[in-house]
């Protein structure tokens, strides 16, 4: 299967249905008043945790996700009918940022966790709702809210408790397969992990955790070269790191491969180089590794250091300081400051409209909802016209237009359409 990390969508929610204009005409009900419906709210898009997936690849090509709008409000008092919500199914560890603002907007880390990424739009309001003792005859209803569209980033990183680290072919694979049921792709040339692996490593004092074997690193990784920042978001959820370093000398020096892997965790803005690592050193059968193995030892005297020779699975000493740090190391927070923890997604309405001040006298109003109700409008009919302006008044569109500077005599636009702005007919 292809793996697959990031993707970019962009997502509309449903708008929420029109509300009816209707009255009750039954030949025996005298005074039967208004009976328009409710309009349907619009259906949301919500992303949804699932354990059965490892990859986004079916959302690849997946250019857009739309939700279906309400129905509008019907006689007799009837509700339109609500739209169905949208339900993405994601790996866990799947993160969904607002490519707009940045912001994380929804952090998925478990099975059946549900998120409401974009909220439908709530249904409108039937004219019964108007009727009262000075208006018993409401010839108004209200448009449905617009459903939130927004463009996001779907990134996916991994949900291990422990990570392995460490230049390509230094044994990583192997040693997953080993301390796992994980199978990755083995083979005894230099070349590097493609995608990631993720095994569940059980302890024989019932203790378990997730071990991920990650791509290898190489220099430069920090600015984006190799795999780059490919490999290095996959750390983040990781408490501990073992950093595997091949000790032979067959291909690198172990001396220099451990400062490199260093430098580029210290480099990527994640904070990396704060969590602890407990360094193996493999490949201890191979001739010259005990040398390099002192070399290495008064390069970096304070490194604890388990060697090891990964193929033949004596590595109880390594699992069981794995675990140990892991319960004893906290959780890294994943987000930038300001961001909690754990995002917890809270819908918040838009303004209804926004005003432009375009120079000249001529002000421009731009509001999806203004524009629909304008589509309703019949221009030859002075009354629809007088009823548009009322609804822009109880708005508060002709004070936020003063705000701005409005003045009488100037030009107000709604998409193509031109008004001067009369303090008195608004």
């Amino acid at each position: 299967m292809q793996f697959i990390d990031k993707v970019t969508l962009k997502l509309k929610a449903g708008n929420g249905g029109d509300g009816l204009v209707a009255f009750r005409r039954e030949k025996y009900v005298p005074l039967g008043g208004p009976s328009g419906g409710d309009g349907g709210k619009g259906g949301s898009i919500i992303f949804v945790g699932d354990a059965n997936k490892s990859t986004l690849l079916d959302l690849r090509y997946t250019k857009e996700i739309r939700a279906k709008d309400g129905g509008a409000g019907k006689n007799n008092k009837m509700h339109g009918a609500s739209a169905d919500d949208v339900y993405v199914k994601v790996p866990l560890g799947t993160m969904i940022r607002d490519l707009e603002s940045g912001d994380v907007i929804g952090d998925i880390t478990k099975h059946d966790e549900e998120v409401i990424i974009c909220k439908g739009g709530k249904g409108g309001l039937g004219n019964v709702h108007f009727a009262s003792s000075i208006n018993s005859a409401p010839d108004y209803a209200k448009l449905g809210q617009s459903g939130e569209a927004k463009e996001v980033l779907v990134e996916l990183k991994l949900l291990a408790d422990a990570g392995l680290i460490g230049f390509p072919s230094v044994g990583k694979s192997t040693i997953l397969s080993v301390v796992s049921s994980a199978r990755p792709e083995i083979a005894d040339y230099p070349f590097t992990t493609l995608r990631p692996q993720l095994g569940m490593v059980r302890l024989k004092n019932g203790d378990s955790f997730v071990l991920a074997d990650l791509p290898g690193l190489i220099k430069g990784a920090s600015e984006g070269k190799g795999l780059g920042h490919t490999f290095l978001k996959h750390i983040e959820r990781c408490r501990v790191l073992v950093h595997v370093v091949d000790m032979s000398g067959e291909y690198r020096d172990p001396v220099e491969d451990y400062k490199i892997i260093n430098d580029e965790l210290l480099e990527y803005p994640g904070h990396l180089e704060k969590r602890p690592q407990v360094v193996v050193a493999n490949k201890m059968d191979i001739e010259g590794a005990q040398d390099n193995l002192e070399r290495f030892k008064k390069a970096y005297p304070d490194v604890e250091v388990y060697p090891i020779i990964a193929f033949m699975g004596d590595l109880d000493k390594v699992l069981y300081r794995v675990d140990e740090l892991i319960k004893t190391t906290p959780k890294f927070a994943l987000y930038d400051e300001g961001h909690t923890d754990k995002v917890i997604y809270k819908y918040e309405e838009k303004p209804e409209f926004e005003i432009y001040n375009e120079g000249n006298g001529n002000f421009r109003i731009s509001s999806e909802r203004i524009e629909r109700m304008l589509g309703h409008v019949d221009m030859d009919d002075e009354i629809s016209v007088i009823k548009f302006g009322r609804a822009l008044k109880k708005m508060n569109v002709d004070s936020a237009l003063e705000d701005k500077g409005c003045k009488p005599g100037d030009h107000v636009y709604i998409n193509d359409y031109g008004f001067i702005f009369k303090e008195e007919d608004l």
